[in-house]
């Protein structure tokens, strides 16, 4: 099955927190998107790698994806290396996307800014035909495929976006993929110990953060991306 869209996270709601939104407008519009996720986030706080892959299940459902898998790699210790990039370049070329987004190129946490530079390598890698691979699913030979385009969300830290999408039609159901993962934010309820996520105060940090960027382009929320290459347009006017 072809993808339009491929979305690469460290852990579990990485994704959802930094381009949910953007996932939901892509696939309000037709398209095809799935995620990769690295890691069961199982060095988390509060939640257990079973509760975790559980809740990206359900959020998965919320966001209407075509496909979800878990790498397995060990959370806080995967390394952008020939171990796992050859772990991840299959799924590049099972789905084929035309646009891969993964994590940011800088943050709080070590992991995302690894996995930006794994995502980078084994998108190149992938488009090279010598290096061989089987499907992960069905095992039989696959062809080199290399994305046309690589952007990366932003997460924690703030980064000065190249492009800003509008997803102000689609930030609720954002939200709702988000608190899918019940276990990681914030439950009065939950008597798990707090985290840096778990407070009340992070979710809207989160939404101030979306209104800002949306601000930015004349919308009422926004989601920002960066890009090692440069950016293009057909024309001005194609511009916000």
């Amino acid at each position: 099955m072809k993808l339009d869209l491929l979305v690469l996270a460290a852990h579990p709601d990485d994704a959802e927190m930094s381009c949910g939104g953007t996932i939901a407008l892509e696939i309000a519009g037709g398209r095809k998107a799935g995620i990769i996720d690295f890691t069961r986030g199982e060095l988390g706080t509060r939640g257990t790698p079973e509760t975790r892959l559980q809740e990206a299940d359900e959020a998965a459902r919320i966001l209407n994806l075509s496909a979800r898998h878990n790498l397995r790699f060990r959370d806080g210790f995967f390394r952008n290396d020939e171990e796992h990039q050859l772990q991840l370049i299959p799924y590049l070329r099972r789905y084929q996307p035309e646009m891969v987004i993964a994590n940011a190129i800088d943050d709080r946490h070590p992991d995302h800014r690894r996995a930006a530079a794994l995502a980078v390598d084994a998108c190149f890698l992938s488009g090279l035909r010598q290096i061989k691979t089987i499907d992960p699913v069905d095992g039989t030979p696959q062809d080199a495929w290399r994305p046309r385009f690589l952007y990366h969300y932003i997460q924690d830290r703030y980064i000065q976006p190249q492009v800003t999408v509008d997803i102000t039609q689609h930030w609720q159901k954002k939200l709702a993929s988000i608190q899918a993962y019940r276990s990681q934010f914030f439950d009065p309820n939950s008597a798990e110990p707090a985290s840096y996520i778990s407070s009340k105060e992070f979710i809207e940090f989160l939404k101030a953060r979306w209104q800002e960027y949306g601000h930015a382009i004349g919308a009422e929320y926004g989601e920002g991306f960066t890009s090692y290459r440069q950016v293009g347009a057909g024309s001005l006017f194609d511009l916000k």
